[in-house]
């Protein structure tokens, strides 16, 4: 399984991107997905999740409200619409697949697969 994400850029507080994340590798549809950041100094934190069949979504509450994960599974994809954006949002962003959370979809741990990640910049 390869994961490629894409998106990142550099936006001013307030602005909008949408990162992607591209499976390859197995069926898509296997996965449940999850986004996770890393900013600077800082250790990497859960973002959002989603369930293969996207009837579940998780976000941590840092993002709620601002962020939108989504997939598709005709285009082996998922994605994370962050609107609302922040300084304090500024991180390396990277995708993941796991086939099961194993009860946390928020612990890295629960991941098999990791994505070479994305940079996003929020400047003030």
């Amino acid at each position: 399984v390869q994961l490629q994400a894409s998106g990142g850029g550099l936006v001013q507080a307030g602005g909008s991107l949408r990162l992607s994340c591209v499976l390859s590798g197995r069926t898509f549809n296997m996965y449940h997905m999850g986004w996770f950041r890393q900013g600077p100094g800082k250790e990497r934190e859960f973002v959002a999740a989603i369930t293969w069949n996207s009837y579940h979504k998780y976000y941590s509450d840092s993002v709620k409200g601002r962020f939108t994960i989504s997939r598709d599974n005709a285009k082996n994809t998922a994605y994370l619409q962050m609107n609302n954006l922040r300084p304090e949002d500024t991180a390396v962003y990277s995708c993941a697949a796991t086939e099961y959370f194993n009860g946390n979809y928020s612990m890295d741990s629960s991941y098999d697969y990791w994505g070479q990640g994305t940079q996003v910049t929020v400047s003030s």
